[in-house]
């Protein structure tokens, strides 16, 4: 037998088949979650969102004093011991009242995100893959919202709203809050419209709204995530902007807005009227971003500071 005989050649056929095999595709979900596992600014801001939440739940409970509890012993004091982040001048304790006022924000900004985009979703979708005349009115009433001064007719709408609960501010900023990304799913279903699997499903005889709700939605739903998340942060503030003018929640209800205007003319001389809750808002907002703005990078790694 012959040395070349005696040398066995490895089956590299075979073996190149194990290595491909061995590699599956990572789904489009755990490539997202990869990223942002490595990105610091989703940390920093889950981190601190995940603190406001806790804090806006638990908060209370270590006070000695109710957000309606008055201390006409303390009044206009300031942080101390007794008082933590000190009283306003009826003696309200603004500790209390920051975090209530924190919960009524969160509540509204964690409401109004999400039922913005859905909003967008739909409105988006339908007039994205119907088109015709279902695109062209839906179309006009988007252009119609968008060139309104918002904060105009939240001012004429008002009264009406004052007069309801706390919860019609919800439906109100939502109502003016999904118009953008609407656009953006328009022109994303009218790309996925002419794909083949929606073009097979067409042919099959799927109906359309099953059509929209089955294919067309979970294709754009990264894309209402990220206007979701970044929506609440856009609601905190708007809520806020709402209250400090004196359109949005109502006395005996609190807000962060309704905090800071009360306590903007105190600015200079009792600050802690003032810098308690602005304080709260920037890090609340400022925690929603930072986690709106990585998932979108995430998502599309093209965009932001991604972008080459």
């Amino acid at each position: 037998m012959s040395m070349l005989e005696e040398v066995s050649v490895p089956d590299v056929t075979a073996a190149s088949a194990d290595i491909v095999k061995s590699k599956k595709p990572i789904s489009r979900f755990k490539l997202v979650l990869s990223r942002l596992r490595s990105t610091p600014r989703f940390w920093v801001g889950i981190v601190g969102l995940g603190i406001i939440i806790l804090w806006a739940i638990f908060g209370l409970v270590p006070n000695a004093w109710n957000y309606t509890d008055l201390d006409v012993y303390n009044m206009g004091s300031s942080p101390s011991a007794l008082h933590w982040f000190g009283t306003s001048d009826i003696g309200e304790d603004i500790y209390a009242q920051t975090i209530v006022g924190l919960r009524k924000s969160l509540i509204i900004g964690l409401l109004v995100g999400p039922l913005a985009a859905i909003i967008a979703g739909i409105i988006g979708a339908v007039a994205g893959y119907l088109g015709g005349w279902w695109d062209r009115i839906l179309v006009w009433i988007i252009d119609l919202l968008l060139v309104l001064p918002s904060l105009f007719l939240f001012i004429l709408l008002s009264p009406i709203f004052k007069s309801l609960s706390w919860v019609a501010l919800i439906f109100l900023l939502s109502g003016f809050g999904w118009m953008i990304m609407a656009r953006v799913i328009r022109a994303q279903t009218k790309s996925l419209r002419e794909r083949d699997f929606i073009k097979a499903a067409r042919f099959m005889g799927v109906d359309t709204w099953t059509i929209i709700r089955r294919h067309v939605l979970p294709n754009v739903s990264s894309l209402l995530i990220i206007d979701a998340t970044l929506g609440i942060g856009g609601a905190i503030l708007s809520e806020t902007t709402l209250s400090f003018f004196g359109f949005g929640i109502q006395a005996p209800d609190v807000s962060l807005g309704t905090l800071l205007s009360a306590g903007q003319t105190a600015a200079a001389t009792r600050p802690w009227l003032f810098i308690f809750p602005a304080a709260i808002l920037v890090f609340t907002v400022l925690s929603a971003s930072l986690v709106g703005d990585a998932l979108r990078d995430a998502v599309d790694p093209t965009s932001g500071v991604n972008r080459d």
